[in-house]
């Protein structure tokens, strides 16, 4: 077997990793890794700072909520353009009356 067929399996692999992820509600450290993109050593750092939700029963492992982290991916959200047209005329709209 050669490198581009076990790259092709790996894919394969991570693909029904995350896939498998998706399903459970309670997600470990490696679970939240691959569910999120980020790297584990990121994920630490934000759970330490506050900066992402996250579960540590008893002190002991750290645990994320599938629906919190999905929520936390999904905060801040970039208007588009189109969006920031529309604010904009009914501002510019609203201060002339």
């Amino acid at each position: 077997m050669g490198l581009p067929e076990l790259e092709q399996i790996n894919d394969r692999l991570q693909r029904i990793e995350g896939l498998l992820v998706a399903n459970k509600s309670v997600l470990n450290m490696r679970e939240a890794s691959i569910l999120t993109g980020l790297s584990i050593s990121h994920l630490y750092k934000l759970t330490s700072t506050g900066g992402i939700p996250c579960y540590k029963p008893g002190g002991k492992g750290i645990y994320f909520n599938r629906e919190e982290l999905e929520a936390w991916l999904l905060r801040g959200r970039k208007a588009t353009a189109e969006e920031i047209e529309t604010a904009a005329c009914t501002h510019v709209t609203m201060r002339r009356r």
